[in-house]
């Protein structure tokens, strides 16, 4: 097996996509990833990187474009980091991710045979996101859209979004008019502003970040705007011209940040005018949801997520559910004409109380929201709760830690529901509930990203006899 060299140009096949969308390709058995390239197309590349086991790759042209390959809808591929498979049909994406959920309970999981269920399409390929994080940078005027593939320096100005919401795309360009006419420059990520206008080089600049979110199926749109300060005396003017605009306006929020890493969670934080939670809706149920809760970004698939989740636990009008990183409680609120009761336990107090509020804004009166670590909370309440019939687990990317899983296996539900949105920690999860004497009956993906890498799944766990 002959490992590339650094720069060296290439000819290779595509094969299939790897997690994280890039192509896989062999040079002489030597794996190469290369981005931007679809299952059978045959391309010209030149080699990035050459590690000890792979080699990662430009493409320089395709030669022959493979039967999966189509026309992007979007003109800022392949530059913008936010989509990475436009180029790909949607039904080879899908069954590419499909496969490597399963490669991932092989691999990670130790299942020899991952039980997996045909997965449910997106039912809108694009303009699906009711939350987007628009990042600002420099340039002749204020650029303001998404980060190039692969730079944290390099903002990519867009004029629209195919992947979010029509009216979250129309907010991003208010909040650029504005920052163009009252001359709040973009943030340089390199501190040189070189390409900023005259007056303003050398300054680090100011607007880091625009967070839109939009409740789909209400219409209410919350904005937070992130700053390095000094803006506070112009932020009334774009209150006055984003209710001006935009019908569904509810509230927004300015928060100010100087540090180095670009994060727009857990800063100082402001109302400027309106209110600081919007609501959407779920089916018959209605959430206010707070300015920084958790819930799925796809609000038109998340009915499809609920409904599979509760086929993964069972429901079945009587049992005791434990609804765990419950957020702001929608899953448990949902499913909670199904069961007996719902006792949901989420650590961010902001979420917990939202979830205790939606419960009883919607009538729903067998729900306890408790505020707590999964972890910590289920071993100190044990005996003061009833046991749970069935637990369904909606964790962060990072899936459950060690003791969540500990604790739950100490519990024995009979049923466990497990709601993935990171293949590989649904496989770390997986191998440790197998060796506590549960089964995986099985898994099904569920496409909340389309033209994204991302894959939600949800798997049903039993616990043996």
């Amino acid at each position: 097996m002959s490992r590339p060299a650094r720069g060296q140009e290439l000819e290779l096949s595509v094969d299939d996509l790897a997690f994280g969308g890039a192509g896989v390709a062999r040079h002489e058995s030597f794996v190469v990833f290369v981005p931007h390239t679809a299952p059978g197309d045959r391309v010209r590349v030149r080699v990035r990187k050459a590690r000890r086991r792979f080699a990662e790759a430009d493409v320089l042209e395709v030669l022959t474009p493979g039967p999966d390959r189509v026309e992007p809808p979007c003109p800022y591929v392949p530059e913008c980091g936010g989509c990475r498979l436009q180029h790909v049909d949607d039904g080879a994406v899908l069954d590419a991710k499909t496969r490597q959920v399963a490669e991932h309970l092989r691999r990670i999981g130790g299942i020899e045979s991952p039980p997996l269920l045909e997965a449910d399409p997106a039912i809108e390929p694009t303009g699906y996101r009711n939350k987007m994080e628009y990042s600002a940078g420099v340039g002749e005027t204020i650029a303001l859209g998404l980060h190039a593939a692969g730079r944290w320096d390099r903002v990519v100005d867009i004029e629209r979004c195919l992947i979010a919401r029509p009216e979250i795309d129309a907010v991003r360009e208010t909040v650029r008019r504005w920052a163009d006419e009252a001359g709040v420059a973009g943030y340089d990520r390199r501190g040189l502003n070189r390409d900023a206008p005259e007056g303003q080089a050398g300054q680090p600049g100011v607007l880091r970040n625009v967070v839109v979110r939009e409740g789909a199926a209400t219409g209410e749109l919350m904005v937070t705007v992130v700053t390095s300060g000094g803006v506070s005396d112009r932020l009334d003017d774009l209150a006055d011209r984003l209710w001006a605009t935009h019908r569904g306006m509810v509230g927004l929020r300015s928060a100010v940040t100087d540090g180095v890493a670009e994060t727009t969670q857990g800063l100082p934080t402001e109302l400027v005018r309106g209110r600081d939670w919007f609501r959407e809706r779920v089916g018959d149920v209605t959430l206010h949801l707070s300015a920084d809760a958790f819930f799925q970004t796809n609000t038109g698939m998340t009915p499809t997520l609920y409904r599979r989740a509760a086929e993964a636990a069972g429901l079945d009008g009587g049992q005791t559910l434990y609804d765990l990183y419950s957020g702001a409680g929608a899953i448990g609120v949902a499913l909670a004409g199904r069961v007996g009761r719902v006792i949901a336990i989420e650590l961010s107090p902001d979420a917990a109380r939202d979830a205790e509020q939606n419960a009883r804004r919607n009538g729903v009166e067998n729900h306890l929201s408790i505020c707590g670590d999964v972890g910590r909370a289920l071993r100190q309440l044990r005996g003061q709760l009833p046991a749970p019939d069935a637990v369904i687990v909606d964790p962060p990317r990072a899936g459950l830690s060690g003791r969540a899983v500990r604790r739950i296996l100490e519990l024995a539900p009979p049923v466990v529901a497990y709601v993935s949105c990171q293949p590989a920690t649904l496989a770390e999860n997986a191998a440790r509930f197998v060796a506590g004497g549960y089964t995986l009956e099985w898994v099904r993906p569920v496409d909340m990203f389309p033209q994204t890498p991302h894959i939600e799944a949800v798997a049903r766990f039993t616990k043996g006899s």
